[in-house]
């Protein structure tokens, strides 16, 4: 498979802490990567700068076999790095189709383009297409996203990303909050995109829903990359070890590890 990412040697400091030390991975076209750690492991800030939000003090990333810096989010975006975070920055006051064209509305102009006014009939088409080419079931296009599920709600998001031509999604805790039925669908959804050629970075505690979707796992700890795995030629325990350096906790059937925090997660 082709190599669309590629982050080599990557390292960031906040001040004397060092939140994502010589980290190097790769991302393949039409694969699931599970980026996994226990809190304080540098996930969230390796995502970060990938998407753009943080630059690296150290390393570089290529993109479609081309070296890129990222300032800020919006230069990810615009070679094709989506990432949706758990809040999955909806607009809960407006309808499907407006949330997947928020900021980047379809308009029809008149008089030589001096008058304009909103094409909510070509983006309620637009929507329909894309929730139709990714099996998304939503009840109504009209209907406001406060009246949605979670799991339609991440669904939405990732229909946008989508729409506006992803080439790698990254997805930050997708089936948190979710019922067990809304976890599958969003899993589905996202083998899907997998199939349709799309990469996809999934971030997670929930070892089940990683090793139900991921094709290789990245292991992280401390900052550091210790352990990358295909995910069909491990298990959970193995990945677990590798998180907290081997001393595995075992309480109540869930197996734990208490590390100092370094960082977000």
């Amino acid at each position: 498979m082709e190599t669309l990412l590629q982050v080599s040697n990557v390292t960031k400091r906040f001040g004397g802490l060092v939140a994502v030390n010589n980290v190097s991975l790769e991302v393949k076209v039409g694969e699931v990567i599970g980026l996994i750690g226990d809190n304080g492991a540098g996930k969230s800030t390796l995502i970060k700068i990938i998407s753009g939000v943080h630059r690296p003090d150290e390393g570089q990333l290529y993109f479609d076999n081309k070296p890129v810096t990222f300032d800020r989010p919006g230069e990810a975006r615009d070679v094709g790095i989506e990432t949706i975070y758990q809040d999955l920055a909806l607009a809960e006051n407006l309808d499907v189709g407006s949330n997947i064209f928020l900021g980047r509305e379809i308009k029809k102009y008149y008089l030589g383009g001096l008058f304009h006014t909103l094409n909510r009939r070509k983006m309620q088409d637009e929507s329909a297409s894309i929730l139709s080419r990714l099996d998304i079931q939503i009840p109504s296009l009209t209907e406001q996203i406060r009246n949605l599920s979670g799991g339609q709600r991440q669904a939405v998001a990732i229909a946008r990303s989508i729409y506006w031509n992803a080439k790698l999604m990254i997805m930050d805790e997708p089936t948190a909050a979710l019922g067990v039925h809304e976890q599958r669908k969003v899993l589905t959804l996202v083998k899907t995109l997998r199939d349709q050629g799309v990469p996809v970075i999934i971030i997670s505690h929930n070892m089940q829903d990683v090793f139900a979707v991921a094709d290789r796992l990245i292991i992280m700890r401390r900052g550091h990359k210790v352990g990358e795995r295909v995910a069909a030629d491990t298990s959970i325990d193995e990945v677990v070890s590798l998180m907290v350096g081997g001393e595995v906790v075992r309480e109540m059937g869930v197996i734990s590890k208490a590390l100092p925090d370094t960082e977000e997660a």
